[in-house]
């Protein structure tokens, strides 16, 4: 049963997840409760694995729904930058990747039909990031640019066949590579999706306790009540003048 003393401290969880993340951060509230007798920790526990996979589908539609717009990416060149753009995008129905050549860094959604390449989803074999990239290791001087292996990524399929992306922020190479993943059934790991996962779970558990706070819960349930000595309540409408 959940106590006070536990929703007062899932309600102070600070709504910031990089508190919470990398050195120094404060513990989750499970950890939290680690040294907590079992018996009281265990409801906030499970309504924090209950909640879990609701948010993590709710993550996974984001991801697909951004995948869905599309963005433009930058042709990469082993010697400099270069002023050349393509533009990839999934299909509404989330089966096919539609990719192609474009003049400039438009800003705007790229109809399918004006891609002139396409990428079946399940022809895809795998998702690879960072130095694994073959776009990584065929030039030698991106070898040595560490802000661009940080962004790279690249979709393996066929035998030997790839499709490379240089991502343009962090931001957008959490949010293909969790969506590229989670399109094979695969786990989203990014820190982009640690971040939401803790900043949402957080947010529906101080929702559902809401109406619990500051409400004194009973240890023990209330006794039940003696039976009637009778159970004819029925009330006859007849009998009335």
């Amino acid at each position: 049963m959940v106590k006070t003393e536990q929703i007062m401290q899932a309600t102070s969880v600070p709504p910031n997840p990089e508190e919470r993340l990398g050195g120094g951060h404060r513990p989750s509230l499970k950890s939290e409760r680690m040294n907590s007798d079992d018996h009281q920790s265990r409801p906030l526990t499970e309504l924090r694995e209950r909640i879990q996979p609701e948010v993590t589908e709710l993550i996974k539609q984001q991801r697909l729904h951004r995948l869905c717009e599309g963005i433009c990416f930058r042709k990469i060149s082993a010697r400099r930058r270069q002023d050349k753009f393509w533009y990839c995008r999934l299909s509404p129905n989330h089966k096919v990747l539609h990719y192609g050549d474009v003049d400039e860094n438009t800003q705007g959604q790229i109809p399918h039909d004006s891609l002139q390449e396409k990428l079946n989803i399940s022809d895809i074999k795998a998702v690879l990031t960072g130095k694994d990239c073959p776009h990584m290791k065929e030039k030698g001087a991106l070898k040595q640019n560490k802000e661009v292996q940080e962004l790279a990524f690249s979709v393996l399929y066929e035998s030997e066949a790839s499709l490379n992306f240089v991502a343009p922020d962090k931001h957008e190479y959490c949010i293909w590579t969790d969506g590229l993943n989670a399109l094979l059934g695969k786990e989203m790991t990014s820190e982009l999706t640690k971040s939401d996962m803790e900043t949402l779970v957080s947010m529906e558990m101080k929702l559902r306790l809401l109406d619990l706070e500051n409400i004194q819960i009973p240890d023990a349930p209330p006794p039940v009540p003696k039976e009637p000595s009778t159970y004819d309540f029925v009330y006859d409408y007849s009998q009335q003048t």
